[in-house]
C-alpha cells in the first residue's frame, strides 16, 4: 500500500500570507484535510500529515520528517500572495525524475479541470522552483499554489466552502490517478453519464458549458486523454437508472444537441449518487458478497486497450498488453484480468516496490518480505509466461498445455485449484490481502471505462466526419 505524505504550509507562529484578517495557513489545512480525508475513504492509501493542527514546523523539519518516514509521494499545499490571481503547481528547478513531471501534469490537469470552468479560475501554469520542500525531499514532490489571498476575488473563493470542497477533492483524485492509487470498493453500484459533446479545444467545451447554462442546465467539463489525445467532454447529469439518463439525452437533441451515455461503476465516489427527482424510491437490499469473477474465462479488452490505459498514468511502461492476451488465451486465463493484476502489483510497471524492472517478475512472484526480492525471468515475455502460470495453478487442475515449458519457479508450491475467482486470491497471493482480489478488478473496470470512453470518442468523430461527408 503507497503512502503520502500531505504538508499543509506554515502553521503555529508561522501564519504564511496575511491579508485583511485572512491567513494562509488556515486555508492551506482546510484544504489539506479535505484531501486526505477522501483519500482515505475512496482508495487503499497510507497518509502522513505533516500537521493536522496549528503546529509550527519549520522547512527542515518537515523535509526531515518526509525523508525520514520515506512516503511515496510528498505533497505540499499553499495558497500565494503578491498581486496576482490563480492556480500554479511546482516541481523542483534541478533534476528530477520523469515520474516528477507526470504526476505534477495528472494532479495539475486535474485541479485546473475541477476549477477553471466552474469558478473562472486563471491556470498560471506548470512551473519548476528551488523550494525547499522540493529540493531537500527524497522522493517525489510537488508544491500546490492554489489561489492568491491579496486578491478579492481570490479570497471570495478561498472562503467559500464549496469551492474548497471541490479544490480538496480534486487534489486527492489527481493524486489517487497519478500514484494509480487501488480504489476502494464501496458498492459497486453503475451511474449513467450523460456526455453532451466531446472536444479537442477547451474553449469549445467552454461554449457547450455555456449554451446549457442559458438553457438551465447545469454542466461541467471532464478532461480526458484518450490514445494520448486529450479531450473535454461536457458532462450534464449522472443518474442512477439508465431510463432518466435516456430522458435527459432525448431532452438535449431536441435543443439539437448530440449527446451519449457513459456508463461507469462507482467505485470511487464518496458516496451513492444523488438520486435525480425521477428516479423512484429502491427497497433496501442486503449487501451482496464478494465479487465472484472467475481467473478462467476468455478476454474482453484488446492489446491497444491494455498498453494504452496504462500509458495514461505512465507513459514509459513497457507494452505488455499482447503478451497477456497470448498467453491468457492459451491457458484459459483472463489475460486482460491478469494484466489489471500486474499493474497493481508493479504500480502501473514503475516499480516502486521491492521488485525491480530488470526482473522481468509483473506479479511479485517470490517475493516473500525483505531480503527476498522474488524470481527473475530472462524476457518479458518470459515474465507475463510465469505470471499467467501461476494464476493456472490456483485456478486449474489440469496439467500446463502440451508443448508449453514450465517457467514458473513456484508452480508446483501451489494448492492447485484452490483459488476460481479473484477474490480467492486474498490471503493467498498477498497477505493477508483482504481486499487484494477487489483492488484487481478496481483496476480492470478502470481499463474497461478507459476504452469506453475512446469508443465513444472515436464514434463522435466518425458520426461528424459523415456529416461532412452528405
Amino acid at each position: 500500500m503507497k503512502t503520502i505524505m500531505i504538508d499543509p504550509g506554515h502553521g503555529g507562529t508561522d501564519p504564511g500570507a496575511v491579508y485583511n484578517g485572512n491567513e494562509e495557513k488556515t486555508f492551506n489545512l482546510s484544504t489539506a484535510l479535505i484531501a486526505r480525508d477522501f483519500l482515505l475513504k475512496n482508495y487503499n492509501v497510507n497518509i502522513l500529515m505533516t500537521r493536522t493542527g496549528n503546529e509550527t514546523l519549520s522547512l527542515t523539519e518537515r523535509s526531515n520528517l518526509a525523508n525520514r518516514t520515506n512516503p511515496d509521494f510528498y505533497l505540499s499545499i499553499h495558497h500565494n500572495a503578491g498581486g496576482g490571481t490563480g492556480f500554479e503547481s511546482y516541481v523542483y528547478n534541478g533534476s528530477v525524475p520523469s515520474q516528477t513531471i507526470t504526476y505534477q501534469k495528472i494532479i495539475h490537469d486535474e485541479v485546473t479541470s475541477a476549477i477553471q470552468t466552474s469558478y473562472k479560475v486563471i491556470d498560471r501554469g506548470k512551473k519548476r522552483a528551488n523550494f525547499h520542500v522540493l529540493r531537500e525531499t527524497n522522493m517525489s514532490s510537488l508544491l500546490l499554489e492554489i489561489l492568491f489571498i491579496d486578491n478579492p476575488k481570490d479570497i471570495a473563493l478561498m472562503n467559500n466552502a464549496a469551492f474548497r470542497k471541490t479544490v480538496g477533492v480534486a487534489i486527492a483524485r489527481g493524486v489517487a490517478k497519478a500514484l494509480g492509487l487501488p480504489a476502494k470498493i464501496v458498492n459497486g453500484k453503475e451511474l449513467f453519464k450523460v456526455i453532451a459533446g466531446s472536444f479537442t479545444k477547451r474553449e469549445n467545451a467552454e461554449d457547450r458549458v455555456n449554451e446549457l447554462k442559458r438553457k438551465d442546465l447545469n454542466s461541467f467539463i471532464d478532461t480526458v486523454v484518450v490514445l494520448g489525445k486529450t479531450y473535454y467532454r461536457v458532462q450534464t447529469g449522472a443518474f442512477a437508472e439508465r431510463v432518466n439518463a435516456e430522458k435527459q439525452v432525448a431532452t438535449l437533441k431536441k435543443m439539437g444537441i448530440e449527446a451519449f451515455i457513459l456508463v461507469r461503476v462507482d467505485d470511487d465516489n464518496p458516496k451513492p449518487p444523488e438520486p435525480s427527482p425521477t428516479d423512484p424510491p429502491k427497497p433496501t437490499q442486503p449487501p451482496k458478497p464478494g465479487i465472484q469473477y472467475s481467473i478462467l474465462g476468455a478476454s474482453v479488452l484488446r492489446t491497444e486497450q491494455l498498453d494504452d490505459f496504462v500509458k495514461t498514468i505512465n507513459p514509459d511502461a513497457p507494452l505488455l498488453g499482447g503478451f497477456y492476451l497470448f498467453y491468457g488465451n492459451l491457458y484459459g486465463i483472463r489475460g486482460d484480468v491478469a494484466y489489471a493484476q500486474a499493474i497493481h502489483e508493479t504500480n502501473y510497471f514503475r516499480f516502486t516496490g521491492q521488485v525491480n524492472p530488470n526482473q522481468n517478475n509483473y506479479a511479485g512472484i517470490g517475493t516473500t518480505g525483505p531480503g527476498n526480492d522474488g524470481a527473475s525471468f530472462k524476457t518479458p515475455e518470459e515474465g507475463v509466461l510465469a505470471h499467467i502460470q501461476h494464476l493456472y495453478a490456483y485456478a486449474s487442475t489440469d496439467p500446463i498445455p502440451q508443448g508449453q515449458s514450465l517457467v514458473d519457479p513456484r508452480f508446483s508450491l501451489v494448492t492447485r485449484g484452490s483459488a476460481k475467482n479473484w477474490t480467492d486470491l486474498n490471503g493467498k497471493w498477498a497477505v493477508p490481502g483482504t481486499t487484494y482480489g477487489q483492488s484487481i478488478l478496481s483496476v480492470y473496470k478502470r481499463n474497461i471505462q478507459d476504452a469506453m470512453k475512446a469508443i465513444e470518442e472515436q464514434k463522435i468523430e466518425l458520426n461528424d466526419t459523415l456529416e461532412k461527408l452528405k
